[in-house]
């Protein structure tokens, strides 16, 4: 079964799947913030939250999953490993999914795997408008084609090699290194595996949405039994409640982000600006189902995960239920790890739903 885990790197096709011998850093590099995750294992599939970092990223230094200035975002990158005091200093990072061309195609089974990567690269020019050696690929091997045995379905995913690149330069001026290469939305995906499996039946047959709410962008990914069958980005983020609040109260982008952290506004800030938000919010959720809905096989989602700092919002869950009419919780990546003492937990209630991507690529430290 295809499990999202992808591994780009300069070397044409990379370790995919291997075990990863070395401990691992997930690291996050979104519109406002890097983010970063370190995990252990504490027994078969039992995990231990170690340690976590969020460090704010100047504005416009990354752009639409661009990185516009590599230095300041090395400079958040490394000040955000030093306030987790760890020693690891290798990385699992990953690219926007919007800079990811992926696609299933059909191969004869039982070919080696030499054979299987140079046809896949054969494959890869009819489905990639540039010149191969400006990208970089690789394929997982999903299974048996239902309708042939005799063959087996790939995914080819294919990113551009400069997005591989940029990510590597920042962890290097960091002073780190960068392992694991993966795709943001599929990170996301592996870590939302946790919860998904306390759902009724282990959410299986189940049709559920991930909607990540970011600064920019609202990222829409669903799942039927832990395979993505839809995915969709949508221009809508935490950044236009930033905005509001910069008109209403008159404060610099600055100012108004640190106020929408800390909650300190004028009495009305909750009626007057937070409500409407949440309302456009919800009414993009909605918006965004629909065209799930118009474009695919199917006509309803039994569960809605909401993920990205501003899922942290008190109550959005509620308003967004209210109007898509579907069960909506928050995500929370580490629910039923353990927690280091170290972590306040309260503040991590806050922090988790902007670390699904985080944890998704910490977690492949423990591919087996």
């Amino acid at each position: 079964m295809f499990n999202g885990k992808f591994e780009f790197n300069t070397d044409f096709f990379g370790s995919l799947l291997k075990p990863k011998s070395t401990p691992l850093i997930g690291v996050d590099i979104s519109s406002s913030a890097v983010k970063m995750v370190e995990l252990s294992s504490v027994g078969k599939g039992l995990y231990r939250l170690e340690r976590y970092a969020i460090e704010p990223l100047p504005h416009e230094a990354v752009v639409d999953g661009n990185i516009m200035n590599l230095e300041q975002v090395g400079d958040s990158v490394r000040s955000a490993w030093k306030s987790m005091g760890t020693r690891v200093k290798t990385l699992a990072m990953a690219v926007p999914s919007a800079a990811v061309i992926t696609k299933k195609i059909i191969l004869d089974a039982g070919q080696s795997e030499d054979d299987m990567e140079a046809q896949v690269e054969a494959e890869a020019n009819q489905y990639i408008p540039f010149a191969l050696e400006e990208v970089d690929l690789d394929f997982q091997v999903l299974g048996p084609e239902p309708s042939s045995p005799e063959q087996v379905e790939v995914m080819l995913a294919a990113a551009r090699k400069e997005k591989v690149e940029d990510r590597v330069a920042v962890a290097e001026t960091a002073g780190l290194k960068a392992t694991v290469m993966d795709i943001d939305a599929f990170a996301a995906q592996n870590a939302l595996e946790l919860p998904i499996a306390k759902l009724p039946n282990g959410g299986r047959d189940q049709t559920i949405a991930l909607i990540d709410i970011g600064a920019s962008l609202m990222n829409v990914n669903i799942l039927v039994n832990n395979q993505s069958v839809y995915m969709r980005e949508q221009p809508f983020g935490g950044l236009q409640l930033t905005q509001e609040i910069m008109r209403v109260y008159g404060m610099s982008m600055q100012e108004a982000e640190a106020a929408k952290r800390s909650g300190n506004l004028l009495d009305d800030y909750q009626d007057e600006v937070l409500a409407p938000f949440m309302d456009t919010l919800a009414l993009e959720v909605v918006r965004a189902l629909q065209f799930f809905f118009t474009s695919t096989q199917y006509s309803e989602v039994d569960q809605l995960f909401l993920s990205g700092g501003t899922a942290s919002i008190p109550d959005l869950a509620e308003v967004v239920a209210e109007r898509t009419q579907v069960n909506t919780v928050i995500a929370n990546p580490f629910s039923g790890m353990d927690i280091s003492g170290r972590i306040k937990r309260a503040q991590l209630l806050i922090d988790a739903p902007s670390l699904l991507v985080g944890c998704g690529l910490a977690l492949r430290r423990f591919d087996a």
